[in-house]
């Protein structure tokens, strides 16, 4: 079979599992990593600063909602671009903004001034999370999307407890400031070492460049078969031609079956956003409002947070064998009970076993769901649009969540809290249950056919 009568994207789905496959999950994770590493670090950092004076929970909440401000605008932006101007420039783009804005944070002299270098970083932390799980699932043949997904939301929130592990052993001795040192040089190293990465020929192929197409999956299926020059040798059925440009608007979301796959991506980043940002990035403060000194508080968390890469590993089980669409209902209600039970819990070792469970399920979900399954549910040419549009939808949805916790807790504690997260969980189930599709197995243009 010619190269040139089969798309791109069958090309590159019949490729069997190899060092590029990889490669580019290592270059991609990397990133996702440094990104999630900057984000996580803000539960023990906002803690010490609690601690030392110079903020509260208050201004803490302030410094939280600018986060997700500056990831609203990001997710936004890198949809566009992403689309627009291509994978590779959007990826290496957003990698600079919160790299070199972290170096920024570490001489910050007041909260005040930490909080609005936050907001340039959660630029470039919304946009990673929005190019990297897209671009990946573009590279990816349908047999290893999901387990890949999942390995790479592993990479990504491995950084939970990284940032924990390395707040509790860094900040009482060295002080916050290097927390966003490390965040800073890791991202201009994976910078670096991302320059040589390919485009997506998928998102080459939908914009008619043809050849360059064709010269980039040319060069992947050489890397993948030793350096010998192949053309695809399995005929597929319903083989695609090449295709003609395609201009994708934003207002193709909104369209016959894509306005339910689009509200179904929102549902799922406004709950993942909450349950993740609502929960886990308070739980120092927390402890440290109840009167824990900050070593113990932290030592709580990290304990905790073990549960986020436990919880990945588990997604790259169930992607495939359960399905994304599956997966995503059957833990939502789990974690919805544990959810309910998390506030009956009273001594040392039943706060952190729950605690550790619920972040399990929690980042189990953020595996089938944000990582896997919404990239899949967007064609090739609005892929980005439609990841960016669901983030920035979590997002601006949870700039107030900060605001909303701070006074739940006040009002009713821990249980107020948990009260909420649960709810946004049974409802997340609902609605993928009744709406959405299962991505299991099939080609990503077979899933937009």
């Amino acid at each position: 079979m010619d190269a040139m009568t089969t798309s791109i994207g069958r090309r590159l789905d019949s490729l069997p599992q190899s060092g590029f496959h990889r490669r580019m999950l290592f270059l991609i994770g990397a990133g996702m990593f440094f990104d999630g590493f900057d984000i996580y670090l803000a539960a023990t950092v906002l803690g010490a600063l609690v601690r030392n004076g110079m903020s509260s929970v208050a201004t803490n909440a302030w410094f939280i909602s600018a986060t997700f401000a500056g990831m609203t605008v990001g997710a936004w932006m890198s949809g566009i671009l992403g689309d627009r101007l291509g994978r590779r420039f959007s990826y290496q783009f957003n990698l600079a903004i919160f790299g070199a804005a972290s170096l920024c944070a570490a001489f910050a002299p007041s909260i005040q001034w930490l909080t609005g270098l936050r907001f340039v970083m959660g630029l470039g932390l919304g946009a990673e999370i929005v190019v990297g799980y897209g671009t990946l699932a573009e590279f990816m043949p349908p047999a290893l999307r999901g387990r890949y997904a999942a390995l790479l939301n592993f990479f990504t929130n491995s950084a939970l407890m990284v940032a924990t592990f390395g707040g509790f052993l860094i900040i009482p001795y060295l002080g916050w400031r290097w927390m966003f040192v490390i965040a800073g040089i890791g991202a201009g190293i994976v910078w670096l070492l991302r320059k040589n990465m390919p485009e997506s020929p998928r998102w080459l192929e939908s914009k008619g460049r043809i050849a360059e197409a064709d010269a980039v999956t040319r060069d992947i299926e050489q890397e993948v078969y030793g350096g010998q020059t192949v053309s695809p040798a399995v005929p597929f059925a319903n083989s695609v031609p090449l295709s003609q440009p395609q201009r994708g608007s934003l207002g193709e979301l909104f369209k016959g079956r894509m306005l339910a796959r689009t509200f179904t991506g929102i549902v799922i980043n406004v709950i993942n956003n909450l349950i993740t940002h609502g929960f886990i990035i308070w739980m120092p403060s927390f402890f440290i409002a109840q009167g824990l000194t900050v070593t113990r508080s932290l030592g709580f968390t990290a304990v905790m947070t073990l549960g986020a890469p436990v919880g990945s590993l588990l997604g790259y089980v169930f992607a495939e064998s359960l399905g994304r669409k599956r997966g995503t209902v059957v833990f939502s209600f789990v974690a919805f009970a544990l959810g309910l039970l998390y506030p009956h819990a009273h001594t040392p070792v039943a706060i952190m076993s729950l605690g550790f469970c619920m972040v399990a399920v929690i980042f189990l979900l953020g595996a089938l769901s944000i990582s896997a399954y919404v990239p899949e549910l967007f064609p090739t040419e609005i892929r980005l649009r439609g990841v960016g549009l669901c983030s920035t939808a979590g997002r601006l949805a949870n700039i107030g969540i900060p605001f909303l916790v701070a006074a739940l807790y006040g009002f009713g504690g821990i249980s107020a809290v948990l009260s909420l997260i649960s709810a946004g969980l049974l409802v997340q189930g609902l609605v993928v249950g009744f709406v959405g599709i299962e991505t299991r197995g099939l080609a990503l243009e077979d899933v937009n056919a």
